[in-house]
């Protein structure tokens, strides 16, 4: 997926967890998991991680910004460094700083 472009989502909602497939430019779909969203700066951001991966989600995650036109929602990659930066530090210290992934 290339992370300078835009993202169409489209959600299913399970017992478990939430899951978006994203779809990339060239068309590809891909699952990720919902793993965190917050609402930053007058914005919503969410933390997703690949469906099915064994990364450590705090250590491997996308964060993308919602974009809401017509009622519809889409996440877009977040083009402005700084603005990512400081999202990214948001969701280290107020998210994933209270998350224990090992409890079960």
């Amino acid at each position: 997926m290339n992370d300078n472009e835009n993202k169409n989502i489209e959600e299913e909602n399970d017992e478990e967890f939430t899951v978006y497939t994203l779809t990339d430019e060239n068309g590809k779909e891909e699952d990720f998991e919902l793993i965190a969203s917050c609402e930053f700066e007058g914005n919503t951001y969410f933390a997703l991680v690949p469906v099915g991966s064994d990364e450590d989600p705090e250590e491997e995650y996308v964060i993308l910004k919602e974009v809401r036109e017509n009622d519809e929602q889409t996440l877009v990659t977040i083009d402005d460094d700084e603005e990512f930066d400081r999202v990214a530090d948001y969701f280290e210290d107020t998210v994933f700083g209270e998350i224990d992934y090992d409890e079960e």
